[in-house]
């Protein structure tokens, strides 16, 4: 039987052709990490978003509260991975004496090792990858790996992130091409039932829609509707 190896970028690559987005694709990150590094038995992944901390996701056994508690305090070793872009390791929590109030609770659900690498997320201003032992030093065989794997991680996350950016504005898209439509039609309504033009027309639903505190948009879905006896044909 072949010992098994740590996958490579290309696998990982695979499993994000195969994820269905960044919520998926980092839960299967975070539990290979757990699989990939040494002593680790949990793993979380912490970004910026809106101004504030998150875990965005985190492997199975991970404590609930471990990284919610330092968020609340500001202070603990993720958050100081992810503000200052610098590794942080605690090798025993019990000896700590860097973050007392997050140490206290982390020791109370079991964990006594912890090393928290920051990621290099593309448009995300502080992000790190976060590994939990339940032994002394259980952590420290495996840095070595952590690093490796949080820089594949941080490759294969903003891969994830362009793809969801691609997606969004393929949808914004969509919507604007479907609103475009509806309007034209309603222009078009207009000028055939009032003999004007079609700026008049568009002129006339504007003030209407301002009239009424009725999106433009809502306002000619309805009048296309009435038109044809039934549902707007740019309704989706």
């Amino acid at each position: 039987m072949t010992a098994q190896t740590p996958e490579s970028p290309e696998t990982l690559d695979r499993a994000l052709a195969r994820s269905q987005g960044l919520d998926t694709l980092l839960r299967d990150l975070t539990d290979r990490a757990v699989r990939e590094v040494p002593g680790a038995v949990a793993c979380s992944v912490t970004v910026r978003r809106a101004g504030r901390l998150m875990t965005l996701a985190g492997s199975s056994g991970l404590p609930n509260g471990l990284d919610l508690r330092q968020y609340e305090n500001g202070s603990g070793p993720c958050v100081d991975a992810a503000e200052t872009d610098s590794p942080r390791y605690s090798p025993d929590l019990a000896e700590e004496t860097r973050w007392p109030a997050y140490t206290e609770y982390a020791l109370a659900t079991g964990v006594r090792c912890v090393l928290a690498l920051p990621l290099a997320v593309e448009g995300e201003t502080g992000a790190a990858l976060n590994f939990y032992g339940v032994e002394p030093g259980s952590l420290g065989e495996g840095r070595e790996a952590a690093r490796t794997f949080a820089v594949r991680a941080a490759d294969a996350v903003n891969e994830a992130l362009r793809i969801e950016r691609q997606r969004s504005s393929a949808a914004d898209v969509r919507t604007a091409l479907i609103s475009r439509s509806v309007i034209d039609q309603a222009v078009g309504i207009l000028m055939a039932r009032e003999r004007i033009d079609a700026h008049r027309a568009m002129e006339r639903l504007r003030r209407a829609s301002q009239h009424t505190n009725v999106k433009l948009r809502d306002l000619c879905d309805e009048l296309v509707a009435r038109a044809s006896g039934g549902a707007s044909r740019g309704r989706q």
